[in-house]
C-alpha cells in the first residue's frame, strides 16, 4: 500500500489498543525508502490525557495506570515538522526546525514499532507503537539518548506497559546511532532545507474517521 503525495493521512501512536496520539500530516513522498510526512504548525492534533486533563508525562506512571483516559484535540504548537518512517524500520526520524527562523535545528529519532498502514478511502493512516526511548542528534552528528528515565520507570509495570522487549528497542537506537555518527542517510543533510508545497495549508479540523479502531 502506497499513499499519494499531497494526501492528508493520520500518523497515530497506539498504546495497548488505545490511541495515544494522532497527527494529521501531508504525504511528501512514499517509495522504497519509506514514508515522508509533513506536519504543519497549527494543525489540530490528538493527545491522550487522564481524566483530570493531565498528560502521561505529568504524573508518575504508577498513577497513570490507575486513571481513566480521554482524547483531547489541540493545535500543534511546535514548529513545522518533517517525519520519515523508513521502510520496515523500528523507528522514525523527525527534522525539527527553529520556530523563529524555520531553519533546521536537529534530528529526533523516535523509536517505535514498524508502522501498520490502513486505508478506508476517505481517511487513511499508519499506526505505530511509540516505544518512548528516543535519540536526539545535532547537526554536528553528536547525539544523546532522550527519555531514558521514563523508559526505565515504565518497564517496571509490564502488565500495563506496551514495550515487551526493551533490549530490542535499545539495539535499534544503537543501530541508528551508527548512521548518525557516520553521516549516512538520512543524517547526511537530506531534506534539511525542505520546503513544503505552498498549497499545503494546515487543516482546520480532524479528518472524519480519525478515531477508527487501531489496526495494532
Amino acid at each position: 500500500m502506497r499513499f499519494e503525495p499531497g494526501r492528508l493521512i493520520l500518523y497515530r501512536n497506539v498504546r495497548r489498543g488505545r490511541i495515544g496520539w494522532a497527527r494529521p500530516a501531508r504525504v511528501v513522498s512514499d517509495d522504497d525508502r519509506g514514508l515522508l510526512l509533513w506536519l504543519a504548525r497549527h494543525t489540530p492534533v490528538v493527545d491522550e490525557v487522564a481524566d483530570d486533563g493531565r498528560g502521561m508525562r505529568m504524573m508518575p506512571f504508577a498513577e497513570w495506570v490507575t486513571r481513566s483516559y480521554r482524547l483531547r484535540v489541540v493545535p500543534w504548537h511546535g514548529a513545522d515538522l518533517l517525519m520519515f518512517l523508513p521502510a520496515g524500520a523500528a523507528h522514525s526520524v523527525w527534522w525539527f526546525r527553529d520556530p523563529a527562523t524555520g531553519r533546521f535545528a536537529n534530528w529526533y529519532v523516535n523509536l517505535e514499532e514498524p508502522g501498520v498502514r490502513w486505508d478506508d478511502g476517505a481517511v487513511a493512516g499508519v499506526d505505530v507503537v511509540d516505544q518512548d526511548l528516543d535519540v536526539v542528534a545535532r547537526p554536528d552528528r553528536s547525539w544523546a539518548w532522550k527519555d531514558e528515565d521514563e523508559f526505565v520507570e515504565r518497564l517496571a509495570f509490564p502488565d500495563h506497559y506496551w514495550v515487551p522487549d526493551p533490549t530490542a528497542v535499545r539495539a535499534e537506537g544503537e543501530r541508528v546511532v551508527k548512521l548518525i555518527e557516520a553521516g549516512d542517510f538520512p543524517f547526511d543533510g537530506t531534506w534539511c532545507d525542505f520546503r513544503p508545497d505552498p498549497s499545503w495549508t494546515p487543516p482546520t479540523v480532524l479528518p472524519e474517521g480519525w478515531d477508527r479502531p487501531p489496526v495494532r
